[in-house]
């Protein structure tokens, strides 16, 4: 079974799209706590986009139309 987690910003119109694209997504919000941007951070390279994507160990970084 496929695990994807979303790390972002509630109020962001990516991560919102990001989302909508992956039901059932687990949901991190970075701005909740310093130890989820951290872990978002590891993921990213310390790239500081949002949404970042997880999925099944694949990272992609951002989200326009579907990618």
């Amino acid at each position: 079974m496929s695990e994807t987690t979303i790390y972002g910003k509630p109020n962001c119109p990516h991560t919102r799209r990001a989302l909508d694209a992956h039901p059932g997504a687990r949901f991190v919000d970075v701005l909740l706590s310093k130890e989820n941007l951290d872990a978002m951070l590891e993921y990213s390279e310390g790239k500081r986009r949002i949404p970042v994507i997880v999925k099944d160990g694949e990272v992609s970084i951002g989200y326009l139309k579907g990618s």
